[in-house]
């Protein structure tokens, strides 16, 4: 009888044991959450529709989008990092949420890198260097010429404190070495609206966003603050081409789950994330959106993440931002 016991308890140890794995290989039996940190219709939430899509035809399962803005993020990172390490909460983190929030917030309810298991990077959308065709400048030299000349006297626009067009001017101001003034906004639509205006003279903008604007004439693109030309526009000249070494001011989605996720669900979803990003239809209405396909391994975001924080983190310490 005793040794019958003792056969039952190893019986279910070994089942208890090897649970994970065998939710891993099934995986996925049911809907997948995809929680998406911004409200609907705008470009995150419309990027991880496209992403959903074709998602669910390789995985077989129903993709559900979560919108749950607030907190520039954080409402929707707090979420997903308190969801259950299965695979079915899958979150669309940015620059923002995953790289700046952490030094800018007064106090965020997780942890960027402890929280969550990197899936994988899925593209960048370039932060152009744009300006009020009446500003007599023609290339990154002249502005940084004009500004040395009148400190204090030209200023950038951005879509709010702390965001990714004022802290790419931040990053500009520190490495250029020139004093120009930060006027924020409440959203990207105003600031870029008074550069147009002449109201503020430059701004570094989403290539999505200035498209029309270039091609009218109505702004005048100087460079782009990504380490590669972007596909939006290939003959504009990096900030790093121009002379500034290494200057990276990216806005990067990238798609994580909950930390202690199986690894074997993390790689499945890997994998259906590059086939994803492989797809033609997917690949051209990311290019619509003015996102340059990246893709990767989970280790190679994760280094990636790791990083950005630092670096970020010392310019939001020297800009002085701060939110509550």
């Amino acid at each position: 009888m005793l040794r019958r016991i003792l056969s039952c308890f190893a019986i279910a140890a070994w089942l208890l044991g090897t649970m994970p794995a065998i939710r891993a290989a099934d995986y996925p039996t049911r809907p997948i959450t995809l929680v998406v940190a911004f409200t609907p219709g705008g470009a995150s939430d419309v990027l991880a529709r496209i992403l959903g899509r074709k998602l669910e035809q390789i995985l077989g399962q129903p993709i559900v989008i979560d919108n749950r803005p607030g907190a520039g993020g954080n409402v929707a990172a707090e979420a997903v990092a308190h969801s259950a390490p299965d695979g079915y909460t899958l979150f669309t983190g940015n620059n923002a949420i995953l790289a700046t929030n952490a030094a800018l917030y007064k106090k965020i309810n997780f942890d960027p890198v402890a929280d969550f298991a990197p899936i994988g990077l899925i593209g960048s959308q370039a932060n152009i260097l744009v300006v009020n065709p009446a500003l007599p400048v023609r290339s990154m030299d002249e502005l940084i010429a004009l500004a040395k000349a009148n400190p204090g006297k030209l200023n950038f626009a951005s879509s709010g404190h702390g965001l990714a067009a004022h802290l790419a001017g931040e990053l500009f101001k520190a490495e250029a070495q020139i004093d120009i003034v930060h006027v924020p906004y409440k959203g990207a639509a105003p600031a870029l609206q008074d550069v147009i205006a002449g109201h503020v003279q430059m701004m570094f903008a989403t290539a999505s966003s200035v498209v029309p604007h270039i091609q009218d004439g109505k702004l005048r693109a100087l460079a782009v603050a990504t380490l590669k030309r972007t596909a939006v526009f290939p003959d504009i000249p990096t900030i790093d081409e121009l002379g500034i070494k290494n200057f990276d001011a990216t806005s990067w989605h990238g798609l994580v789950t909950r930390a202690g996720t199986p690894q074997d669900v993390i790689a499945t979803l890997n994998r259906a994330l590059i086939a994803t990003l492989e797809d033609p239809a997917v690949k051209k209405s990311l290019g619509d959106l003015g996102v340059d396909i990246i893709g990767g391994t989970p280790e190679e975001f994760a280094v990636y993440v790791k990083s950005e924080i630092p670096k970020w983190t010392a310019i939001i310490k020297a800009s002085g931002a701060k939110l509550d």
